[in-house]
């Protein structure tokens, strides 16, 4: 909480304070006339019989209220001198924190949401407080300024229970400002557990797990109900501090009433000091508790999100562990030097990852050694964290424990350059650029050859469509090519690239099972090792090992290992496949004991 309030003290301009504060006088010294102008009016006017006096004092009254009107509106004009530059500090801050971790390849997915929605809701409730606290003062200071000039015992009165109100307010905003982040993180956690649940509905009822996934659900909602409450419970806490400081001066006033008339205290006195307590004390009070209590622990919690994602900075992936090989000099420019050849390609070690503190783990203790040769398909039902492990491998995901090393090399340690050329990953949605074939296809390898181009775009099978366009010096736009065209232009890429790690994370799903079984055997083929995220069964049965996910248990192996072990993985493979028949002309293509039907496409997670 100091930390978001300290943030926003620095961004209050001196020379803008000041003008807001010069513009606030009229409306200050409308607030210090308000209930002197009734007491004259009442004593000096209608109680006098002078009506003309009593209505030339409420003339006067409401003269202020002009004055101070137009104080108000200069203020607010003003108020964007302070919030513009305040959000341009956020932004700033957000997009140098997303550069930064972009440059060591490190994936942000929540900067477009900071940049585009927290930023807004920073700079709006910060233009909130400025002008909540601004006009509490100016209205304290008024009304005090008046009730001392009316009736020093006026304000004897009436001022110990105000500020037994504000300083009781105050006291509840630490505990406000907790409850209400274990509020956001309770309602990210419900969002998140809900939505895996109902993305993965059908797997969740083909497996019979209702009650377990109804449970977890119903642990999110628990959390987040008991957050809510305890926001309520200081709801509750500020109406109480409102009572004592804003209706409790009210009551003093009129009990104490007929004591100060004895002593001199006229009833047009009497009436202002219920004025100054009726119409600037207590709608002030009411003021700042709506606007701290709601606007302000916005405020702090948002700002506190964006400064701490702003300035996270890569954990201990950066630095070199036990067994770790460090990067050679050579290292910044062509990735891990050559000394570290001697050691598997890629090792994860003890790899356990979850989304959140309190979720379940999506991977737990996670050892897998891949050489170079190696040939790895990725099972499991749709949302088990076959992506997520692809990005964990790929560097784009920090492990919660454990490490994975790419060349001896943590891969979360090397930048963005490096990476490009140690691993290429093919999501399911390949990504092109207007422009040039040949840009969009030499992008991992601006050098290549054109020998080395037609062999990448022949290998993967983009040979007819590369034809089709005119050639690799054809200008293309994403938008005219189909998904599986796409596809084949992302693989050629891929292939073509100096990565000896390629990793197909559903990268042929729209390809039919002939062009995905002669893209992914020319990445079998290639120097390297390979992981398939697999999207039909056709593709994990190509492999020389499997890694079944089966919640954050794993089996890995090769195909009879992984049979006899993994009921998931021999309940998939009894799904699609089925036993070689006899007759001539039978469906499908013999592997051994299992025969290859027409492969249906497995979901993706």
């Amino acid at each position: 909480m100091r930390r978001a309030l300290d943030f926003g003290l620095r961004a209050l301009r001196p020379r803008t304070v000041l003008a807001l504060l010069g513009w606030s006088v009229p409306e200050m010294l409308a607030t210090a006339l308000s209930g002197v102008a009734v007491a004259r009016a009442v004593d000096t006017g209608f109680l006098a019989g002078r009506p003309d006096i009593g209505l030339a004092w409420l003339g006067v009254l409401a003269a202020g209220a002009v004055a101070a009107a137009v104080g108000t509106r200069q203020v607010y004009r003003r108020l964007g001198d302070l919030a513009e530059p305040f959000r341009d500090t956020l932004v700033r801050r957000v997009v140098d924190g997303a550069l930064r971790r972009g440059v060591r390849g490190l994936r942000d997915d929540g900067a477009i949401a900071r940049l585009t929605h927290q930023v807004e809701i920073a700079r709006d409730t910060f233009a909130g407080l400025v002008m909540v606290i601004r006009g509490f003062l100016v209205t304290v200071v008024g009304a005090v300024v008046g009730m001392l000039s009316l009736a020093p015992a006026v304000a004897a009165v009436v001022l110990p229970g105000f500020a037994l109100g504000v300083g009781a307010f105050v006291a509840t905003l630490g505990a406000a400002a907790q409850r209400q982040r274990a509020y956001v993180r309770t309602d990210e956690e419900l969002s998140v557990r809900a939505a895996a649940a109902l993305h993965g509905v059908r797997d969740v009822v083909a497996r019979g797990a209702e009650e377990h996934t109804a449970a977890t659900v119903d642990a999110a909602v628990a959390d987040h109900a008991s957050a809510e409450r305890a926001l309520a419970r200081v709801a509750a806490a500020r109406a109480v501090c409102l009572a004592v400081g804003g209706w409790f001066p009210l009551v003093a006033l009129l009990a104490a009433g007929g004591w100060m008339a004895r002593r001199g205290l006229s009833a047009g006195e009497l009436v202002g000091g219920l004025t100054y307590v009726l119409t600037a004390l207590q709608p002030a009070l009411a003021s700042l508790i709506r606007g701290m209590g709601g606007g302000g622990l916005r405020f702090v919690v948002t700002v506190e999100r964006i400064l701490e994602s702003a300035e996270r900075r890569p954990g201990p992936g950066t630095t070199h562990r036990a067994g770790q090989v460090p990067r050679s000099p050579r290292a910044t420019r062509g990735g891990p030097s050559a000394a570290t050849s001697s050691v598997p390609l890629l090792v994860a070690r003890n790899v356990s990852f979850s989304y959140g503190p309190h979720a379940a783990p999506v991977l737990r203790n996670l050892d897998l050694d891949l050489d170079t040769g190696a040939h790895l398909a990725v099972v499991g039902p749709s949302g088990i964290g076959k992506s997520t492990l692809a990005g964990l491998l790929c560097g784009l995901i920090r492990p919660d424990a454990g490490e994975v090393l790419l060349r001896g090399v943590t891969v979360t340690a090397l930048s963005a350059r490096q990476l490009a050329t140690q691993r290429a990953l093919i999501p399911q949605e390949a990504y092109l650029f207007t422009g040039s074939l040949w840009d969009n296809l030499t992008y991992l390898r601006p050098r290549a050859t054109t020998r080395e181009v037609r062999h990448a775009v022949r290998a993967v099978g983009a040979a007819p469509l590369v034809e089709r366009l005119g050639g690799c010096r054809a200008v293309v736009r994403p938008e005219d090519l189909s998904a599986g065209e796409r596809q084949l232009v992302a693989l050629a890429r891929a292939y073509l690239s100096p990565a000896p790690l390629a990793v197909l994370d559903e990268a042929t799903s729209y390809l039919d099972p002939a062009a995905e079984r002669r893209a992914e055997e020319a990445f079998a083929s290639r120097p390297g090792a390979l992981v398939v995220i697999a999207h039909r069964m056709s593709s994990a049965m190509r492999a020389r090992r499997v890694l079944v996910l089966d919640g954050a248990d794993v089996q890995l192996g090769d195909q009879d290992e992984v049979l006899a072990r993994s009921p998931l993985y021999r309940s998939l493979v009894g799904h699609w496949w089925e036993p070689p028949r006899s007759s001539r002309g039978a469906p499908g293509t013999s592997t051994g004991d299992l025969t290859v039907p027409e492969p249906s496409p497995l979901r993706s997670s």
